[in-house]
């Protein structure tokens, strides 16, 4: 009579987990570094609605005098930036506050504050060196462009296989929930950082995966294909409301907002407006008023024309991308000649805005803040208890991953599985081929890789 631990199906499911157990080690041998940086990295940018400010306190009240003509506001920033162009003017949210002026030259932006009041010029910064904008590169991009945006796209490509493996090998079999809801922690230090990552893992695998998957609309690989996907699905006309690649590019496109081609990387995009000697900047005085009383969520941005929209605009660029919209002026009066909400936007569109809001932590402040600052703050926990686990069990001269079992084969399930998330995450399926050709084709014929790796 055969024995149920014997049988083909509980064989096959011991196979199974010590294949996802092997899958698991390897994928966090590669992931913790990046977890750790882009958990770190997106905790500190959660919170850029109280950093901002703070750091800007003295741009918030600078003169208790009527301000000048907002035109006469940019031709300062203009002055003080010499050979620039006007990107956009943002609304001041208090007629006390510093007037905010985007100028552009080539590639870069500019933002100028100025004292709306005497026009004098209080302080001049790159963009891109503003604090939480060097974070914002340092989270998308790892300050090195396109290519860091791959690889951050590659880094949580397998840190969504991380979490679900876990998952999997974590999962209650019958065993009771302490150490799955709840870790153990007078059992000793190996269990209780066992626990520890075990439980985080546990708690917050289904938000990380949330936030994993909807931070891949930004990036270079995935984000590219997702806007081919759009444009035969929705058969939008409009632009969407959010961007792939670099940093570079998504700063220039929100910072200008101006709808240009997103997929172009053309010098100049960034100062895409007409000269300064060529355009009528009262424009922006006559359409004020009428840009105000459509009462748009701050930061609201005024832009000129351009080579991809003629036409001047507002738009609201609020965090919270359900509150944003879109206005098109009439440059002669001043009115607003059409609006779009986001509520107008394609069903992808409105989707894809919905789970970005959700990634910045904007979508129902502060509770949405704290929620992924806890699960940024539980990954980190899983990196460091991860890393002691390995670190107490390593043996020597190995990286320790679980020995594989002779002739196993993986199930149909799994497989399967395998396939869909390399379809769906092209980057992932590709750098799986490229690991399992490396490992049958090199790394199992070289005995001290075979040895060290466990193979």
């Amino acid at each position: 009579m055969v024995s149920p631990d014997t049988t083909p199906i509980q064989g096959r499911r011991r196979h199974a987990y010590r294949l996802l157990w092997r899958w698991h080690f390897y994928a966090g041998l590669c992931c913790l570094l990046p977890v750790l940086w882009l958990a770190s990295t997106g905790l500190i940018y959660l919170f850029r609605p109280q950093i901002e400010p703070m750091l800007e306190r003295a741009y918030a009240h600078v003169t208790d005098a009527p301000p000048q003509p907002v035109s006469a506001q940019v031709r300062a920033a203009l002055a003080a930036v010499p050979g620039t162009v006007l990107n956009a003017y943002e609304l001041p949210t208090s007629p006390h506050a510093a007037a905010r002026v985007l100028v552009g030259k080539g590639s870069q932006v500019v933002r100028v504050y100025v004292d709306p009041a005497s026009l004098r010029v209080l302080h001049v910064v790159n963009e891109k060196d503003r604090f939480m904008r060097v974070i914002f590169y340092l989270h998308g991009e790892l300050k090195l462009g396109s290519a860091g945006s791959m690889v951050v796209e590659l880094a949580a490509s397998w840190t969504i296989v991380l979490l679900l493996t876990g998952l999997y090998l974590w999962w209650p079999r019958g065993g009771g929930m302490a150490g799955v809801l709840y870790p153990r922690l007078s059992r000793g230090a190996r269990v209780m950082w066992r626990d520890l990552h075990a439980v985080t893992g546990v708690w917050i695998s289904l938000f990380a995966l949330f936030l994993l998957v909807s931070g891949l609309p930004w990036a270079k690989s995935w984000g590219g294909l997702l806007r081919e996907v759009r444009q035969q699905y929705a058969h939008a006309t409009a632009m969407p409301d959010w961007t792939i690649g670099s940093a570079d590019e998504r700063a220039r496109n929100r910072q200008a907002n101006t709808p240009v081609d997103e997929h172009a990387n053309m010098p100049g995009m960034a100062g895409m407006s007409m000269p300064v000697s060529a355009m009528d900047l009262t424009v922006l005085d006559r359409a004020l008023p009428s840009v105000q009383a459509q009462h748009l969520a701050a930061p609201v941005l005024m832009a000129p024309p351009s080579m991809k929209n003629p036409q001047w605009t507002a738009r609201s660029d609020a965090d919270d991308r359900s509150r944003r919209a879109d206005l098109i002026l009439d440059p002669g009066s001043g009115k607003v000649v059409r609006r779009t909400d986001f509520s107008q936007r394609p069903l992808l569109d409105r989707l894809i805005g919905y789970g970005v809001a959700v990634h910045e932590g904007a979508l129902f402040p502060p509770l949405n803040q704290i929620v992924s600052a806890l699960t940024a703050l539980g990954l980190i926990t899983m990196v460091v208890s991860a890393c002691n686990l390995w670190w107490r069990r390593r043996p020597k001269g190995v990286l320790g991953a679980p020995a594989p079992r002779e002739n196993a084969r993986y199930p149909v399930a799994m497989v399967i599985a395998l396939i869909v998330l390399g379809i769906v995450l092209p980057l992932l399926g590709a750098s799986m081929l490229i690991v399992l050709l490396l490992e049958r084709l090199w790394l199992r014929r070289w005995q001290g890789a075979r040895r060290v790796l466990g193979l």
